[in-house]
This record gives structure tokens, C-alpha cells and sequence, in this order.
């Protein structure tokens, strides 16, 4: 192994679980629901799946972009104290000690992902970023994690991913790299196949002790 390939939203920062209780509230506000498997469709991916969602439920009344400004007051709300996800940080700190390539692969915009990174003080931590801006197709297709490792100079046998979401462990792994899944509370009862390993957290195994889990 040469290089470790982080998601980003749900993984290094739980934004998903804030996304899902404020569209969840947002969706209460039009005496409607949002049950979880049908946001777990659009974890790691884009909104498309959630948007018709919303249209078959409310018809004529879906006003997306009304749906999007109050859901992102009650997101904000819920996000106001930053922290990342447990272990985060030590993985980091392990694989810069290792000599491992550090990449992140998001189905976000740079500017979302840059600006968390920045505050949460990981930013110089990743070689490569690459996100929803530089390529046409986003997870679950594979080309993000090709992109992340054409721009590491790298194989795909010689990078490990950590995904939460399902749309995010398919991109990877059809990328032909190893992935780790590390859940969070919206995505854990999802059905993961072919995943190298899971982990209830970072803090469960350290780097060094997941790398030889997978090489074994």
C-alpha cells in the first residue's frame, strides 16, 4: 500500500446525519416524512434521488429551492460546534508518519469540502483532493477514485479507501481499490457488499493494524 483515499462528508465530519434531521424537519414542516432509506439513496452521491423524492410526496407544492433554504438553516444550525469523526485525526498523523500518500475523493464542490478541511485544521494533511468539480460523474462511478489516484501516481491495488456511504464504497471499489467502511449513524444499516473491512470507527484498529488486515 502507498495511499490512503478518504470520502469526505459522513466519514471525516458527520454532515450526513445534520443533512438527514434537518431535511427530515424540513419535510415535517409540510406535514410529510423522510424516511431514512430514502435519503440513504442519495448518501455520496448527488441530490436527484432525494429531489423526486420530495416531488412525488408534495406534488405541487415542492418548491425545491424553499425545501433547500430551510433545511440548510436547520443544517446550520446543528453544525454550529465542528468536530471530526473519532480517529480521524490519528489516521492522518499515522499514515503522514508512514510514509503513506494521503487522497480525498468527495461528491461534493472543493469550496465545501476545502472550507471544512480548513477549519477542522486538516487541509495540509491531503496531498490530492479531488471533488465533484473535476470530473463529469460522481459516486457511485468510479471516477473520482481514478481521478484521486491517476493524480497520486499510483494503482489501484496500491491505495486503500474508508467510504460511509454504499454510493461511496461501489465508486471505490469499481475503482479497484480496497475499501474500508466506516458507518455513521444514518448509513450503518445499509447493505455493504465486497468491502474489505468495517469499522464502528477509526479508533477501533489503528492505520497500521487495518493496512495489514487488508494485505493479509
Amino acid at each position: 500500500m502507498k495511499a490512503i483515499i478518504f470520502d469526505f462528508d459522513g466519514l471525516i465530519i458527520d454532515t450526513e446525519t445534520a443533512w438527514y434531521e434537518a431535511y427530515k424537519e424540513t419535510m415535517g414542516y409540510y406535514n410529510s416524512d423522510l424516511p431514512l432509506e430514502h435519503f440513504a439513496k442519495c448518501i455520496g452521491t448527488d441530490n436527484n434521488v432525494l429531489y423526486e423524492f420530495f416531488k412525488e410526496q408534495l406534488g405541487e407544492k415542492c418548491n425545491i429551492e424553499e425545501i433547500e433554504t430551510m433545511a440548510k438553516g436547520f443544517y446550520n444550525q446543528k453544525m454550529k460546534e465542528l468536530n471530526a469523526r473519532e480517529g480521524v485525526k490519528d489516521y492522518l498523523d499515522e499514515a503522514k508518519s508512514l510514509g503513506y500518500k494521503i487522497g480525498l475523493a468527495s461528491s461534493s464542490t472543493k469550496e465545501w469540502v476545502t472550507q471544512y478541511l480548513d477549519e477542522l485544521k486538516l487541509l495540509n494533511y491531503f496531498d490530492v483532493i479531488i471533488t465533484s468539480d473535476d470530473v463529469n460523474k460522481v459516486k457511485p462511478a468510479p471516477d473520482l477514485y481514478l481521478k484521486a489516484i491517476n493524480a497520486l501516481n499510483i494503482r489501484a491495488d496500491e491505495a486503500v479507501a474508508f467510504e460511509d456511504s454504499l454510493n461511496g464504497s461501489m465508486s471505490a471499489i469499481s475503482a479497484g481499490l480496497k475499501c474500508v467502511i466506516v458507518p455513521n449513524s444514518v448509513t450503518e444499516s445499509l447493505a455493504f457488499e465486497n468491502h474489505a473491512l468495517r469499522l464502528k470507527s477509526m479508533a477501533e484498529k489503528s492505520l497500521n493494524d487495518v493496512i495489514k488486515l487488508i494485505e493479509e
